[in-house]
Protein backbone atom coordinates (compact mmCIF):
# COMPACT_ATOMS: atom_id res chain seq x y z
CA UNK A 1 0.00 0.00 0.00
CA UNK A 2 2.88 2.34 0.79
CA UNK A 3 4.48 1.58 -2.49
CA UNK A 4 1.06 2.16 -4.33
CA UNK A 5 0.77 5.88 -2.51
CA UNK A 6 3.54 6.41 -3.70
CA UNK A 7 3.56 5.81 -7.20
CA UNK A 8 0.11 7.25 -7.38
CA UNK A 9 1.32 10.20 -6.27
CA UNK A 10 4.22 10.11 -8.46
CA UNK A 11 1.88 9.99 -11.41
CA UNK A 12 -0.55 12.87 -10.32
CA UNK A 13 2.21 15.27 -9.77
CA UNK A 14 3.69 14.28 -13.03
CA UNK A 15 0.69 14.81 -14.63
CA UNK A 16 0.16 18.40 -13.18
CA UNK A 17 2.92 20.03 -15.38
CA UNK A 18 1.15 21.67 -17.83
CA UNK A 19 2.81 20.41 -21.21
CA UNK A 20 1.94 17.05 -19.61
CA UNK A 21 -1.86 18.16 -20.28
CA UNK A 22 -3.54 17.32 -23.22
CA UNK A 23 -7.15 17.67 -24.70
CA UNK A 24 -8.91 14.19 -25.28
CA UNK A 25 -11.67 13.63 -27.77
CA UNK A 26 -12.39 14.81 -31.27
CA UNK A 27 -13.10 18.80 -31.47
CA UNK A 28 -10.63 19.87 -29.04
CA UNK A 29 -13.62 18.63 -26.45
CA UNK A 30 -12.10 16.85 -23.65
CA UNK A 31 -13.92 13.33 -22.44
CA UNK A 32 -14.03 12.29 -19.03
CA UNK A 33 -14.68 9.00 -16.98
CA UNK A 34 -17.14 10.63 -15.11
CA UNK A 35 -17.94 13.57 -13.06
CA UNK A 36 -16.67 13.35 -9.02
CA UNK A 37 -18.46 16.00 -6.53
CA UNK A 38 -16.13 16.37 -3.79
CA UNK A 39 -17.18 18.01 -0.44
CA UNK A 40 -15.93 18.45 2.52
CA UNK A 41 -19.47 18.56 5.05
CA UNK A 42 -20.41 21.57 6.76
CA UNK A 43 -18.84 22.46 9.98
CA UNK A 44 -15.59 21.25 8.54
CA UNK A 45 -12.69 23.49 7.16
CA UNK A 46 -9.69 20.43 6.47
CA UNK A 47 -9.90 19.52 3.05
CA UNK A 48 -5.91 18.52 2.49
CA UNK A 49 -7.04 14.78 1.71
CA UNK A 50 -10.24 15.75 -0.36
CA UNK A 51 -7.52 17.72 -2.53
CA UNK A 52 -5.45 14.68 -3.28
CA UNK A 53 -8.09 12.45 -3.94
CA UNK A 54 -9.40 15.33 -6.16
CA UNK A 55 -5.82 15.26 -7.96
CA UNK A 56 -5.44 11.46 -8.07
CA UNK A 57 -9.20 11.41 -10.13
CA UNK A 58 -8.12 14.35 -12.05
CA UNK A 59 -5.00 13.34 -13.06
CA UNK A 60 -6.83 9.17 -14.17
CA UNK A 61 -9.11 11.49 -16.70
CA UNK A 62 -12.22 12.05 -14.27
CA UNK A 63 -13.71 15.66 -14.21
CA UNK A 64 -14.17 16.68 -10.46
CA UNK A 65 -15.99 19.40 -8.84
CA UNK A 66 -14.57 20.80 -5.49
CA UNK A 67 -17.10 22.16 -3.67
CA UNK A 68 -14.66 23.32 -0.91
CA UNK A 69 -15.27 23.51 2.59
CA UNK A 70 -17.89 23.83 5.37
CA UNK A 71 -20.84 22.48 2.68
CA UNK A 72 -23.94 21.72 3.84
CA UNK A 73 -25.95 19.09 2.56
CA UNK A 74 -28.80 21.17 -0.01
CA UNK A 75 -25.63 22.37 -1.73
CA UNK A 76 -24.35 18.80 -2.18
CA UNK A 77 -27.59 17.42 -3.56
CA UNK A 78 -28.29 20.94 -5.67
CA UNK A 79 -25.02 20.41 -7.13
CA UNK A 80 -25.15 16.73 -8.03
CA UNK A 81 -28.40 17.45 -9.73
CA UNK A 82 -27.27 20.66 -11.78
CA UNK A 83 -23.66 19.12 -12.96
CA UNK A 84 -25.42 15.62 -13.50
CA UNK A 85 -22.25 13.90 -11.04
CA UNK A 86 -21.55 10.56 -11.30
CA UNK A 87 -20.39 10.09 -7.95
CA UNK A 88 -20.74 11.92 -4.94
CA UNK A 89 -17.40 11.75 -1.92
CA UNK A 90 -18.09 13.27 1.22
CA UNK A 91 -14.67 14.62 3.64
CA UNK A 92 -14.39 15.74 7.14
CA UNK A 93 -11.71 15.81 10.05
CA UNK A 94 -13.45 16.90 12.92
CA UNK A 95 -15.88 14.09 14.93
CA UNK A 96 -18.69 16.33 14.70
CA UNK A 97 -18.14 15.50 10.27
CA UNK A 98 -19.51 12.10 11.31
CA UNK A 99 -23.05 13.07 12.43
CA UNK A 100 -23.34 15.50 9.65
CA UNK A 101 -22.35 13.16 6.84
CA UNK A 102 -25.17 10.28 8.50
CA UNK A 103 -27.35 14.11 7.79
CA UNK A 104 -26.26 13.85 4.32
CA UNK A 105 -26.35 10.47 3.33
CA UNK A 106 -29.98 10.31 4.71
CA UNK A 107 -30.63 14.09 2.82
CA UNK A 108 -29.23 12.07 -0.53
CA UNK A 109 -31.80 9.25 0.06
CA UNK A 110 -34.98 11.21 0.77
CA UNK A 111 -34.71 13.27 -2.42
CA UNK A 112 -34.29 9.95 -4.47
CA UNK A 113 -30.71 9.42 -5.12
CA UNK A 114 -28.81 6.40 -6.59
CA UNK A 115 -25.67 7.71 -6.98
CA UNK A 116 -22.45 5.91 -5.42
CA UNK A 117 -21.67 8.01 -2.37
CA UNK A 118 -17.78 8.08 -0.83
CA UNK A 119 -17.19 8.44 2.25
CA UNK A 120 -13.37 9.87 3.46
CA UNK A 121 -11.35 11.64 6.31
CA UNK A 122 -9.06 11.22 9.22
CA UNK A 123 -12.07 10.68 11.78
CA UNK A 124 -13.65 8.43 9.23
CA UNK A 125 -13.58 4.45 9.01
CA UNK A 126 -14.96 1.49 7.68
CA UNK A 127 -17.13 0.27 11.03
CA UNK A 128 -18.61 3.76 10.85
CA UNK A 129 -19.66 4.04 7.46
CA UNK A 130 -20.99 0.50 7.48
CA UNK A 131 -23.07 1.16 10.84
CA UNK A 132 -24.14 4.30 10.92
CA UNK A 133 -23.75 5.66 6.78
CA UNK A 134 -24.68 3.00 4.49
CA UNK A 135 -28.10 1.64 6.38
CA UNK A 136 -29.41 5.43 6.01
CA UNK A 137 -28.53 5.37 1.84
CA UNK A 138 -29.79 2.45 -0.42
CA UNK A 139 -27.42 3.18 -3.09
CA UNK A 140 -23.87 2.19 -3.05
CA UNK A 141 -22.07 3.80 0.18
CA UNK A 142 -18.00 2.93 0.45
CA UNK A 143 -15.19 3.99 2.77
CA UNK A 144 -12.43 4.96 0.92
CA UNK A 145 -9.28 4.54 3.36
CA UNK A 146 -6.59 6.95 1.24
CA UNK A 147 -6.52 8.61 -1.88
CA UNK A 148 -4.25 5.77 -3.86
CA UNK A 149 -7.77 4.01 -3.44
CA UNK A 150 -10.11 6.16 -4.63
CA UNK A 151 -8.95 5.23 -8.34
CA UNK A 152 -9.94 1.51 -7.80
CA UNK A 153 -13.60 2.76 -6.13
CA UNK A 154 -14.50 5.31 -8.46
CA UNK A 155 -13.55 2.86 -11.54
CA UNK A 156 -16.00 -0.26 -10.00
CA UNK A 157 -18.48 1.87 -9.12
CA UNK A 158 -18.93 4.02 -12.54
CA UNK A 159 -18.64 0.93 -14.81
CA UNK A 160 -21.77 -0.65 -15.33
CA UNK A 161 -20.33 -4.42 -15.65
CA UNK A 162 -18.51 -3.92 -12.66
CA UNK A 163 -20.93 -1.76 -10.16
CA UNK A 164 -23.76 -4.53 -9.69
CA UNK A 165 -21.41 -7.15 -8.44
CA UNK A 166 -18.74 -4.34 -6.67
CA UNK A 167 -21.81 -3.07 -4.67
CA UNK A 168 -22.97 -6.34 -3.79
CA UNK A 169 -19.64 -7.18 -2.35
CA UNK A 170 -19.29 -3.91 -0.39
CA UNK A 171 -23.01 -4.54 0.71
CA UNK A 172 -22.51 -7.57 1.62
CA UNK A 173 -18.74 -6.73 3.84
CA UNK A 174 -20.82 -4.10 5.37
CA UNK A 175 -23.31 -6.24 6.92
CA UNK A 176 -20.84 -8.61 8.04
CA UNK A 177 -19.22 -5.57 9.90
CA UNK A 178 -23.06 -4.82 11.50
CA UNK A 179 -23.75 -8.20 12.43
CA UNK A 180 -20.24 -8.81 14.41
CA UNK A 181 -20.91 -5.35 16.25
CA UNK A 182 -24.37 -6.39 17.07
CA UNK A 183 -23.18 -9.47 18.51
CA UNK A 184 -20.15 -8.35 20.25
CA UNK A 185 -18.69 -10.11 23.28
CA UNK A 186 -19.79 -7.73 26.10
CA UNK A 187 -16.82 -5.70 26.97
CA UNK A 188 -15.77 -4.76 30.73
CA UNK A 189 -18.59 -2.36 32.49
CA UNK A 190 -17.62 0.98 33.05
CA UNK A 191 -17.00 1.58 36.36
CA UNK A 192 -19.89 4.36 37.51
CA UNK A 193 -19.52 8.03 37.45
CA UNK A 194 -19.02 8.25 41.52
CA UNK A 195 -16.41 5.69 41.77
CA UNK A 196 -14.50 6.93 38.94
CA UNK A 197 -14.58 10.32 40.63
CA UNK A 198 -13.28 8.49 43.98
CA UNK A 199 -10.41 7.15 42.28
CA UNK A 200 -8.63 10.80 40.68
CA UNK A 201 -4.91 9.69 41.07
CA UNK A 202 -3.50 11.25 44.08
CA UNK A 203 -0.54 13.78 43.25
CA UNK A 204 1.40 16.24 45.66
CA UNK A 205 0.79 19.60 45.76
CA UNK A 206 4.10 22.20 47.26
CA UNK A 207 6.33 24.75 46.10
CA UNK A 208 8.13 21.59 44.10
CA UNK A 209 5.01 20.94 42.11
CA UNK A 210 2.81 24.86 41.81
CA UNK A 211 5.13 26.51 39.27
CA UNK A 212 4.45 30.91 39.36
CA UNK A 213 4.71 31.92 35.79
CA UNK A 214 6.31 35.21 35.61
CA UNK A 215 2.96 36.83 34.13
CA UNK A 216 -0.77 36.16 34.13
CA UNK A 217 -3.11 37.20 31.21
CA UNK A 218 -2.35 37.04 27.46
CA UNK A 219 0.42 37.94 25.55
CA UNK A 220 -0.20 38.34 21.89
CA UNK A 221 2.35 37.71 18.82
CA UNK A 222 1.29 39.42 15.98
CA UNK A 223 3.48 38.50 13.32
CA UNK A 224 6.06 35.91 14.77
CA UNK A 225 9.06 35.20 12.66
CA UNK A 226 8.70 32.34 10.21
CA UNK A 227 12.05 31.58 10.05
CA UNK A 228 12.29 30.86 13.63
CA UNK A 229 9.91 27.96 13.51
CA UNK A 230 11.28 25.92 10.69
CA UNK A 231 13.47 23.78 13.04
CA UNK A 232 10.53 23.32 15.24
CA UNK A 233 8.84 21.60 12.33
CA UNK A 234 8.15 17.74 12.60
CA UNK A 235 8.22 16.38 9.13
CA UNK A 236 7.18 13.10 10.06
CA UNK A 237 3.24 13.85 9.59
CA UNK A 238 3.93 15.75 6.61
CA UNK A 239 4.76 12.74 4.97
CA UNK A 240 1.58 11.34 5.91
CA UNK A 241 -0.40 13.71 4.82
CA UNK A 242 0.93 12.71 1.47
CA UNK A 243 0.00 8.94 1.98
CA UNK A 244 4.24 8.41 2.32
CA UNK A 245 4.25 5.82 5.33
CA UNK A 246 7.03 6.38 7.30
CA UNK A 247 9.26 8.50 10.23
CA UNK A 248 11.54 11.19 9.23
CA UNK A 249 14.25 11.41 8.46
CA UNK A 250 14.46 7.73 7.62
CA UNK A 251 12.20 7.99 5.04
CA UNK A 252 14.31 9.48 3.16
CA UNK A 253 16.40 6.20 2.51
CA UNK A 254 13.42 4.42 2.97
CA UNK A 255 14.33 1.41 0.29
CA UNK A 256 10.70 1.45 -1.52
CA UNK A 257 9.53 5.43 -0.77
CA UNK A 258 12.75 7.21 -0.51
CA UNK A 259 13.20 8.33 -4.23
CA UNK A 260 9.65 9.90 -4.26
CA UNK A 261 9.79 11.22 -0.09
CA UNK A 262 13.41 13.24 -1.42
CA UNK A 263 11.64 14.42 -3.90
CA UNK A 264 8.67 15.33 -2.36
CA UNK A 265 10.60 17.16 0.79
CA UNK A 266 12.94 18.84 -2.14
CA UNK A 267 9.83 20.42 -3.16
CA UNK A 268 8.45 21.29 0.19
CA UNK A 269 11.76 23.12 1.46
CA UNK A 270 11.75 25.17 -2.00
CA UNK A 271 8.35 26.44 -0.94
CA UNK A 272 8.88 26.89 2.43
CA UNK A 273 11.82 28.76 1.59
CA UNK A 274 9.47 30.85 -0.50
CA UNK A 275 6.92 31.32 2.44
CA UNK A 276 9.63 32.38 5.28
CA UNK A 277 11.49 34.69 2.26
CA UNK A 278 8.45 36.67 1.11
CA UNK A 279 6.62 36.60 3.90
CA UNK A 280 3.31 34.87 2.48
CA UNK A 281 1.92 33.72 5.35
CA UNK A 282 1.77 35.29 8.85
CA UNK A 283 2.08 33.60 12.36
CA UNK A 284 -0.19 35.13 15.54
CA UNK A 285 -0.64 33.53 18.79
CA UNK A 286 -2.25 34.40 21.79
CA UNK A 287 -1.05 32.97 24.97
CA UNK A 288 -1.08 33.50 29.02
CA UNK A 289 -1.43 32.29 32.30
CA UNK A 290 -4.40 32.63 34.63
CA UNK A 291 -4.79 31.79 38.77
CA UNK A 292 -6.56 28.34 38.89
CA UNK A 293 -8.10 25.82 41.08
CA UNK A 294 -9.93 22.40 40.50
CA UNK A 295 -13.45 22.31 41.78
CA UNK A 296 -14.62 18.18 41.28
CA UNK A 297 -14.47 18.03 37.41
CA UNK A 298 -14.37 21.59 36.72
CA UNK A 299 -11.19 23.90 36.46
CA UNK A 300 -12.00 27.28 37.66
CA UNK A 301 -9.91 30.50 36.66
CA UNK A 302 -9.69 33.86 38.31
CA UNK A 303 -8.64 37.21 37.34
CA UNK A 304 -5.49 38.42 39.35
CA UNK A 305 -4.19 37.38 42.54
CA UNK A 306 -6.89 38.04 44.67
CA UNK A 307 -9.14 35.06 43.15
CA UNK A 308 -11.91 37.19 43.98
CA UNK A 309 -13.88 37.31 39.91
CA UNK A 310 -13.96 34.21 38.17
CA UNK A 311 -13.22 34.67 34.76
CA UNK A 312 -14.36 31.08 33.13
CA UNK A 313 -15.09 27.62 34.44
CA UNK A 314 -13.34 24.56 32.32
CA UNK A 315 -15.56 21.62 32.32
CA UNK A 316 -13.66 18.17 32.16
CA UNK A 317 -14.59 14.43 31.62
CA UNK A 318 -13.52 11.81 33.63
CA UNK A 319 -12.55 8.43 32.71
CA UNK A 320 -14.83 5.48 33.77
CA UNK A 321 -12.74 2.53 32.08
CA UNK A 322 -9.33 2.54 33.43
CA UNK A 323 -6.41 1.07 32.29
CA UNK A 324 -6.36 -2.08 35.01
CA UNK A 325 -9.09 -3.42 37.65
CA UNK A 326 -7.82 -0.92 40.45
CA UNK A 327 -6.16 1.66 38.45
CA UNK A 328 -6.95 5.44 38.74
CA UNK A 329 -9.65 7.29 36.50
CA UNK A 330 -8.01 10.75 34.95
CA UNK A 331 -9.50 13.61 34.24
CA UNK A 332 -7.43 16.65 33.61
CA UNK A 333 -8.99 18.65 36.51
CA UNK A 334 -6.88 16.54 38.36
CA UNK A 335 -3.16 18.14 36.92
CA UNK A 336 -4.61 21.44 38.79
CA UNK A 337 -4.47 22.21 42.54
CA UNK A 338 -7.13 21.75 44.73
CA UNK A 339 -9.04 24.53 46.93
CA UNK A 340 -6.21 25.63 49.36
CA UNK A 341 -3.75 25.38 47.00
CA UNK A 342 -2.54 28.45 44.72
CA UNK A 343 -2.14 26.90 41.42
CA UNK A 344 -2.04 28.51 37.52
CA UNK A 345 -2.99 27.42 34.23
CA UNK A 346 -1.82 28.09 30.20
CA UNK A 347 -4.13 28.70 27.59
CA UNK A 348 -3.10 29.45 24.34
CA UNK A 349 -4.22 29.49 20.63
CA UNK A 350 -1.63 29.94 17.25
CA UNK A 351 -2.69 30.18 13.62
CA UNK A 352 -0.15 29.97 10.66
CA UNK A 353 -2.83 30.31 8.17
CA UNK A 354 -3.44 34.47 7.66
CA UNK A 355 -2.71 35.00 4.29
CA UNK A 356 -2.91 30.49 2.73
CA UNK A 357 -6.41 31.47 1.69
CA UNK A 358 -4.83 34.05 -1.18
CA UNK A 359 -1.70 32.13 -1.66
CA UNK A 360 -3.55 28.85 -2.64
CA UNK A 361 -6.04 30.91 -4.55
CA UNK A 362 -3.06 32.20 -6.70
CA UNK A 363 -1.70 28.28 -7.20
CA UNK A 364 -5.04 27.19 -7.70
CA UNK A 365 -5.15 30.22 -11.21
CA UNK A 366 -2.29 28.88 -12.36
CA UNK A 367 -3.66 25.26 -12.29
CA UNK A 368 -1.56 24.16 -10.27
CA UNK A 369 -3.11 21.99 -7.68
CA UNK A 370 0.36 20.46 -6.65
CA UNK A 371 1.50 23.55 -5.15
CA UNK A 372 -1.71 24.78 -3.34
CA UNK A 373 -1.53 21.33 -1.70
CA UNK A 374 2.04 21.84 -0.51
CA UNK A 375 1.33 25.20 0.70
CA UNK A 376 -1.94 23.94 3.00
CA UNK A 377 0.21 20.92 3.89
CA UNK A 378 3.41 23.56 5.15
CA UNK A 379 0.68 25.75 7.19
CA UNK A 380 -0.33 23.07 9.13
CA UNK A 381 2.93 22.22 10.03
CA UNK A 382 4.09 25.51 10.81
CA UNK A 383 0.97 26.02 12.94
CA UNK A 384 1.99 22.74 15.01
CA UNK A 385 5.55 24.15 15.11
CA UNK A 386 4.09 27.43 16.37
CA UNK A 387 2.06 25.76 18.82
CA UNK A 388 5.75 23.72 19.95
CA UNK A 389 7.55 26.94 20.10
CA UNK A 390 4.84 29.01 22.48
CA UNK A 391 4.10 26.00 24.29
CA UNK A 392 8.21 26.22 25.12
CA UNK A 393 8.42 29.89 25.77
CA UNK A 394 5.18 29.19 28.23
CA UNK A 395 7.79 26.97 29.82
CA UNK A 396 9.90 28.97 30.11
CA UNK A 397 7.71 31.75 31.32
CA UNK A 398 6.31 29.26 34.00
CA UNK A 399 9.66 28.85 35.78
CA UNK A 400 10.19 25.04 35.26
CA UNK A 401 11.01 25.21 31.84
CA UNK A 402 13.85 27.44 32.08
CA UNK A 403 16.98 24.61 32.81
CA UNK A 404 15.56 22.66 29.55
CA UNK A 405 18.22 21.92 27.04
CA UNK A 406 16.32 19.81 24.58
CA UNK A 407 17.06 19.20 20.82
CA UNK A 408 14.59 19.75 18.13
CA UNK A 409 13.88 15.59 18.64
CA UNK A 410 13.44 16.01 21.89
CA UNK A 411 11.03 18.33 21.62
CA UNK A 412 8.99 16.37 19.03
CA UNK A 413 8.73 13.35 21.47
CA UNK A 414 7.97 15.59 24.07
CA UNK A 415 10.42 15.25 26.15
CA UNK A 416 9.53 17.87 28.84
CA UNK A 417 7.48 18.93 31.79
CA UNK A 418 4.00 19.53 31.14
CA UNK A 419 1.67 18.51 28.61
CA UNK A 420 -0.80 21.15 26.27
CA UNK A 421 -4.23 19.18 25.53
CA UNK A 422 -6.80 20.32 23.23
CA UNK A 423 -10.44 20.37 22.94
CA UNK A 424 -11.71 18.26 20.89
CA UNK A 425 -9.15 15.19 21.13
CA UNK A 426 -8.81 12.44 23.34
CA UNK A 427 -8.24 13.79 27.14
CA UNK A 428 -10.73 17.01 26.58
CA UNK A 429 -13.30 15.51 23.46
CA UNK A 430 -15.89 18.08 23.40
CA UNK A 431 -15.52 20.35 20.86
CA UNK A 432 -17.51 23.24 22.98
CA UNK A 433 -15.19 23.86 25.40
CA UNK A 434 -13.18 25.42 22.72
CA UNK A 435 -15.62 28.03 23.04
CA UNK A 436 -14.55 29.12 26.33
CA UNK A 437 -10.95 29.12 25.32
CA UNK A 438 -11.64 31.60 22.43
CA UNK A 439 -13.37 33.85 25.14
CA UNK A 440 -10.97 33.96 27.21
CA UNK A 441 -8.06 34.95 25.26
CA UNK A 442 -10.53 36.87 22.77
CA UNK A 443 -8.96 35.03 19.76
CA UNK A 444 -11.19 36.31 17.32
CA UNK A 445 -10.50 39.99 18.35
CA UNK A 446 -6.26 39.06 19.03
CA UNK A 447 -5.45 37.23 15.96
CA UNK A 448 -7.75 36.72 13.94
CA UNK A 449 -9.04 33.22 14.09
CA UNK A 450 -12.75 32.06 14.68
CA UNK A 451 -15.32 29.11 15.16
CA UNK A 452 -17.47 26.96 12.99
CA UNK A 453 -20.51 25.87 14.08
CA UNK A 454 -18.98 22.52 14.94
CA UNK A 455 -16.15 24.22 16.65
CA UNK A 456 -13.72 23.75 13.76
CA UNK A 457 -11.15 26.68 13.56
CA UNK A 458 -10.60 28.75 10.67
CA UNK A 459 -8.40 29.31 8.97
CA UNK A 460 -7.66 25.67 9.08
CA UNK A 461 -3.53 25.69 9.90
CA UNK A 462 -4.28 26.93 13.54
CA UNK A 463 -3.73 25.09 17.04
CA UNK A 464 -5.29 25.91 20.64
CA UNK A 465 -5.30 24.26 23.72
CA UNK A 466 -4.59 23.90 27.43
CA UNK A 467 -1.09 23.94 29.49
CA UNK A 468 -0.74 22.06 32.82
CA UNK A 469 2.34 22.37 34.61
CA UNK A 470 2.08 19.65 37.01
CA UNK A 471 4.88 17.39 36.54
CA UNK A 472 2.43 14.48 37.06
CA UNK A 473 0.46 15.50 33.74
CA UNK A 474 0.11 13.21 31.24
CA UNK A 475 -1.69 12.52 28.32
CA UNK A 476 -4.61 9.94 28.18
CA UNK A 477 -7.53 8.74 26.39
CA UNK A 478 -11.04 9.78 28.28
CA UNK A 479 -12.81 6.96 26.05
CA UNK A 480 -16.43 5.63 26.80
CA UNK A 481 -18.34 7.32 29.17
CA UNK A 482 -22.02 6.13 31.06
CA UNK A 483 -25.16 8.56 30.65
CA UNK A 484 -24.69 8.86 34.81
CA UNK A 485 -21.73 10.78 34.01
CA UNK A 486 -23.43 12.85 30.91
CA UNK A 487 -25.93 13.74 32.95
CA UNK A 488 -23.20 15.22 35.26
CA UNK A 489 -21.92 16.60 32.79
CA UNK A 490 -25.25 18.18 31.14
CA UNK A 491 -25.85 19.46 34.66
CA UNK A 492 -22.44 21.15 34.92
CA UNK A 493 -22.56 22.79 31.74
CA UNK A 494 -26.62 24.14 32.12
CA UNK A 495 -27.29 22.48 28.60
CA UNK A 496 -29.53 18.97 27.67
CA UNK A 497 -28.77 15.77 28.14
CA UNK A 498 -29.68 15.96 24.35
CA UNK A 499 -27.00 18.06 23.72
CA UNK A 500 -24.27 16.65 25.23
CA UNK A 501 -25.39 13.10 23.51
CA UNK A 502 -25.00 15.37 20.10
CA UNK A 503 -21.51 16.55 20.74
CA UNK A 504 -20.11 13.72 22.87
CA UNK A 505 -21.31 10.82 20.12
CA UNK A 506 -18.07 9.49 19.82
CA UNK A 507 -17.61 8.68 23.79
CA UNK A 508 -20.96 7.29 24.70
CA UNK A 509 -20.87 3.14 26.15
CA UNK A 510 -24.51 3.89 25.25
CA UNK A 511 -27.13 4.38 22.15
CA UNK A 512 -29.42 7.54 23.04
CA UNK A 513 -32.76 7.98 22.39
CA UNK A 514 -34.76 9.52 19.63
CA UNK A 515 -31.50 10.90 17.93
CA UNK A 516 -30.39 10.93 14.18
CA UNK A 517 -27.24 9.38 13.93
CA UNK A 518 -27.53 7.49 17.68
CA UNK A 519 -24.05 6.63 18.93
CA UNK A 520 -22.08 8.55 15.88
CA UNK A 521 -18.54 6.61 16.52
CA UNK A 522 -18.24 3.37 16.79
Amino acid sequence: QVVKSARVMKKAVALLIPHMEAEHGDGGERRYQGTILLATVKGDVHDIGKNIVGVVLGCNNYRIIDLGVMVPAEKIIGTAVAEEVDVIGLSGLITPSLHEMIHVAREIERNGFELPLLIGGATTSRRHTAIKIEPGYHGPTVYVPDASRAVEVVGNLISDDLRPDYARRVREDYRRVRDTYENRTPRLPLVPFGEACQRRPVLEWSEETIAVPEFTGVRVDDDFPLAALVSYIDWTPFFTAWELRGRYPAILEDALVGGEARKLFDDARDLLRDIVDRRLLRARAAWGFFPAQANGNDIILYDGAARSEVLTTFHMLRQQRPRSADGPCFALSDFVGPEGTRDYIGAFTVTTGIGLDELVAGYEADHDDYQAIMAKALADRLAEALAENTHQRARRAWGYGQEEDLEDEGLIQEKYRGIRPAPGYPACPDHTEKRRLFDLLEVERRIGVDLTESYAMNPASSVAGLYFGHPGARYFNVGKIGRDQVEDYARRKRTTVDTIERWLAPNLDYEPEGQPGGNTAV
